[in-house]
């Protein structure tokens, strides 16, 4: 086989020697536009995990790299004059251009031909190539060639940052935030060889434009940059290795093949550097290959066989970092966010914990002494907050009271509204009061009821719970008072008016979203736009219309007061009514209510004020949104912090912040913890407390989300269908005291024994 790879980085190097050192009569030719021992920038960054994976691919590369490591376990984060210390990260550094020495040393070595000097820009150089490695970088130019082939996806963030190296001798991953008179930067330090270290200073574009690095010499940023970190410099000074200011590349591709082109490292995939996992995904791009091509060849695959192979084993590891890189990102490019809001223990922590791939749990495994100062401190602010006293030991962050005008619960979970669609004619049963109160005696500190129609028309379908007819306060209060009567649970409802989703099939009878049929009601919605193709076209609404909807809130609201619920919630998520105002994808009206988003909101806020009114004032009201309608065009996260001024404005306590379901063409980007971010943005740009939902599973994550001020109540849904008793099994395994009904102490001091 002949082999060709274009670009010399640490993808097609490392590739080259594992394919040649497996297969010695293999042609194998390495071509890079870079003369021999230049390279740009200065550090990699590795972790102990990372390493331990390359162990295995080639003994003798892996002794010269750890060789040539500096090695360090905390990370030093300076923020408003306090500097905090994390422990026990393990992470290594190594010079760029070593890594890249020893990757072609060893290369040629086994017999891989090598050569500098020499810029390729087209694949039909090699016409008699049978595999063609694109390894040419993050401006790839085979990449940008068979753009529409790869289904390449590039975006510039918004940040600008310039890679610069020191002779100050870091013996931490350092992260220093400094403020001027321009705005905020931050710098991201790290040694990579002894007496010099990798100094990457990052800022937003605002800040970079007022300092006037617009047109600036390399000399010139340096200047400016040592003056923003003199007292962190010192005596030491810059360094600069074509350190030109730059914005960031997030690539992305759909296809990681064409024909018998594939893409490793930066053209395939960038990870920003504040995860430092570039160069640890471009050798492990390449030591999949060699491993597939090999395999794949030895069963007698052909080429195109084992490129999908590669495709299918490294997209999802890919996607996962890629995820978590996207986070990290996001984090810094929105410090101003936290920067002087936060107190230098939360800040911390948000900062460690940015990724979310390392978690409370993770990083008490890490350095338990840091995590023990964050939940005190999360004690602490949650003692204040609620006005109750801390209990002792200091309790896990979910474990933390929080109130809400007079409502205290007594932990951050929540039970999240979930549609059983088990009601008739809106009249709830039996089978409510058991799903409900069992989640309850769970140990949940909120339990919110499924969308409650306040009128027939408003239902999603003919099973759901409405809150329209005298004759259903009494189902209802028959779970409240049971609640209250054998939980500290505290239980709300949620009001609803489906709106354009109206009138449809149970989702056991067809899927979601399908029109009745026989038996559809009239649908209406501030547009006369479909759902899908499978729902009704609904009416466009007129002033009448809306003031009977108006009305019908209302009215429900004083039943929900009837019933004894303990907080209300206004639903404008997930494309319903009120949520189909918001978005100027499913609001084209050209009156008052259309247009502009101060018009778009009028109606949803007049609903709210409406309810407010008539809600008692000692209890709180939250608003569910959907931050994004995950679609071009569409509602926005920008959207979603006005809005939730407005309704803080109003009166709303808490904003409930989901995202997306709004639009069927939505294009959702899912993963861990996926919508936490919104909430994030939301609480702090807002400042107002804030619910989460979206995918939160674990203990750990639900901790990290609380000590981490990216929610002040974790709202879970599909582990408490798993488990109704999720929190009392969050409780027993982080060793917290959660109190038993009085039915179930026999078991307070059990402990299972599950094998």
């Amino acid at each position: 086989m002949k082999i060709v790879c274009i670009g010399g980085g640490p993808a097609s190097l490392y590739f080259s020697m594992l394919a040649k050192k497996n297969n010695p009569d293999w042609e194998i030719e390495v071509y890079e536009q870079n003369p021999a021992n230049v390279t740009w920038g200065f550090g990699v960054v590795f972790s102990d995990e990372t390493m331990e994976g390359f162990c295995g691919a080639d003994e003798k590369t892996y002794q010269a790299i750890i060789n040539s490591f500096v090695h360090w376990d905390d990370i030093d984060i300076f923020y408003k004059g306090t500097k905090t210390v994390s422990r026990g990260h393990g992470f290594a550094g190594m010079q760029r251009l070593r890594l890249l020495q020893i990757l072609e040393e060893r290369a040629r070595e086994v017999g891989v031909v090598v050569q500098h000097d020499i810029r390729v820009t087209d694949n039909e150089q090699f016409p008699d190539a049978d595999l063609i490695i694109a390894g040419d970088g993050v401006a790839s130019a085979i990449r940008d060639k068979y753009e529409d082939e790869f289904v390449a996806d590039v975006v510039f963030r918004p940040n600008k940052f310039v890679w610069l190296g020191s002779n100050k001798a870091f013996d931490t991953f350092t992260f220093y935030f400094n403020e001027n008179e321009h705005g905020l930067w931050r710098a991201h330090c790290y040694q990579y060889m002894p007496g010099n270290s990798t100094f990457i200073i990052e800022t937003t574009e605002d800040t970079w434009r007022r300092a006037g690095l617009e047109a600036v010499t390399e000399e010139q940023t340096v200047e400016y940059c040592a003056k923003v970190f003199e007292k962190e410099l010192g005596n030491d000074v810059l360094i600069t290795n074509n350190s030109l200011w730059r914005t960031f590349p997030r690539v992305k591709n759909a296809k990681y093949f064409h024909k018998n082109i594939v893409l490793l490292g930066d053209a395939l995939h960038t990870a920003h550097f504040s995860i430092g996992s570039g160069t640890k995904l471009a050798m492990e791009d390449a030591v999949a290959l060699n491993d597939i091509l090999n395999n794949a060849l030895a069963d007698g695959k052909d080429l195109q066989g084992a490129l999908q192979a590669f495709q299918e084993e490294r997209e999802p590891v890919v996607d996962s970092l890629q995820r978590a890189a996207q986070v990290s990102m996001e984090w810094f490019e929105n410090v101003e966010r936290y920067h002087g809001v936060m107190e230098p223990a939360q800040f911390a922590f948000s900062l460690l914990t940015r990724s979310l791939r390392i978690t409370h749990d993770n990083l008490n495994l890490r350095d338990a002494d840091l995590v023990d100062e964050i939940n005190e401190w999360v004690a602490d602010t949650a003692e204040k907050q609620s006005g109750e006293p801390r209990v002792n030991p200091t309790p896990p962050p979910i474990f933390t009271p929080f109130r809400l005008r007079e409502l205290l619960l007594e932990n951050r979970i929540a039970v999240s509204p979930m549609c059983m669609y088990s009601a008739d004619d809106g009249l709830i049963g039996d089978w409510h009061l058991v799903h409900l109160g069992s989640r309850a005696i769970g140990g949940a500190g909120l339990l919110m009821t499924e969308a409650t129609a306040i009128s027939p028309q408003g239902r999603i379908t003919p099973g759901c719970a409405g809150l329209y007819k005298d004759e259903h306060i009494a189902a209802w209060k028959k779970v409240v008072d049971f609640i209250h009567a054998n939980t500290s649970t505290k239980i709300g409802t949620q009001l609803c008016h489906a709106g354009r989703k109206a009138s449809t099939k149970f989702p056991l009878q067809g899927g979601e979203q399908v029109s009745l049929g026989d038996g559809d009601w009239e649908i209406f919605a501030p547009s006369p736009i479909a759902y899908t193709d499978d729902t009704q076209t609904p009416q466009e609404m007129t002033r009448e219309d809306m003031n009977q909807v108006r009305d019908d809130f209302v009215v429900a609201t004083e039943r929900a007061a009837a019933c004894g619920f303990d907080i209300l919630e206004l639903h404008c998520a997930h494309g319903y009514l009120l949520s189909s105002f918001m978005s100027p994808q499913t609001n084209q009206r050209e009156d008052e209510f259309g247009g502009s988003l101060e018009n778009r909101l009028r109606f949803p806020l007049t609903v709210f004020s409406a309810i407010r009114d008539v809600w008692p004032g000692e209890k709180p009201m939250s608003v569910r949104i959907s931050a994004t309608d995950w679609s071009e065009g569409g509602f926005s996260a920008e959207d979603a912090v006005v809005a939730a001024k407005m309704f803080k404005a109003a009166g709303c306590d808490i904003l409930d912040v989901s995202a997306g379901q709004v639009v069927a063409e939505q294009k959702p980007v899912y993963g861990r913890l996926f919508q936490t971010p919104f909430s994030d943005k939301v609480r702090l740009e807002a400042d107002i407390p804030t619910m989460t939902v979206g995918n939160i599973q674990s203990y750990a994550d639900a901790n990290s989300i609380i000590a981490g001020g990216r929610a002040d109540i974790c709202v879970i849904a599909r582990m408490h269908l798993f488990d109704p008793y999720w929190t009392r099994h969050a409780a027993n395994d982080l060793g917290y005291d959660l109190d038993m009904p009085d039915q179930y102490k026999s078991v307070q001091d059990y402990t299972p024994r599950w094998n």
